[in-house]
């Protein structure tokens, strides 16, 4: 029995030590970088590290110890990295692969049934995120408000130039790539044990179980802190776009 169970606390509350990467996607916006390889094994330019490397660091950053890697399109290649690479990783990885398509939603279902503690709250990430934020304040966040799931949300920019006008149609400026006026699903979570009930065995939880939450109030938005990084990994643009807000960040 853990020091907290004899204390009577509450062990739900405490921050997610266990977290699923769903990696199996194809990335066909991505080719030819995905022609011989998973989106997740891609590599930001500059940094000699896939994708899927800077995230499993970021998580143990965070106080992840176990993570499970839901694996898809080329499976083997992600597998392989990750048994090489497993003596420097610093967490433990575990790795499934859908026998068939099962569906965002299907696929989290079967990838958190790998969890080693499935009665205690975990992260998951999409596997194509490159981001830098709290976890554990994220976490904190879903706490507070007795949520169910919680799901981060980024204000991405525009990739075009915004022209703003005055009532009477005077442009007064030109604006490169502002932030967008609404919030977007991150791709980034946090869910309560109780959630792994809810997905569906097959099909997309972005339609199913997340409005069920909404309707009841349980599901949660946590807006990526001012200054905090975030940027999907769709195309070869989001590649040369993320190696020079690296390197303008100093590495």
């Amino acid at each position: 029995m853990t020091d907290d169970r004899r204390a009577g606390r509450n062990t739900s509350s405490a921050h997610p030590t266990q977290a699923v990467v769903l990696a199996g996607g194809q990335g066909s916006r991505l080719r030819p970088y995905t022609d011989d390889r998973p989106k997740p094994m891609v590599e930001i330019p500059g940094t000699g590290t896939p994708i899927i490397g800077h995230q499993l660091a970021w998580l143990a950053d965070e106080g992840v110890t176990d993570a499970v890697v839901s694996c898809g399109h080329l499976a083997e290649v992600l597998q392989d990295w990750l048994a090489s690479a497993a003596d420097r990783l610093p967490l433990r990885v575990t790795t499934v692969v859908e026998k068939e398509p099962l569906g965002r939603g299907g696929g989290l279902k079967y990838a958190a049934a790998s969890l080693p503690h499935p009665d205690r709250p975990w992260y998951a990430t999409n596997g194509d995120i490159w981001t830098r934020f709290s976890l554990r304040e994220m976490a904190a966040f879903h706490d507070e408000r007795d949520a169910v799931a919680t799901l981060a949300l980024a204000r991405p920019r525009i990739p075009w130039g915004a022209v703003e006008t005055d009532e009477f149609g005077h442009v007064l400026d030109f604006i490169e790539s502002p932030p967008s006026p609404y919030l977007i699903n991150a791709g980034v979570y946090v869910f309560s044990a109780a959630f792994t009930d809810l997905l569906p065995v097959r099909g997309d939880h972005e339609r199913t179980t997340f409005p069920r939450l909404a309707r009841e109030r349980r599901l949660a938005g946590f807006p990526l802190p001012q200054g905090a990084y975030w940027r999907a990994i769709d195309t070869a643009k989001d590649l040369a776009e993320a190696a020079k807000e690296l390197a303008g960040a100093g590495g």
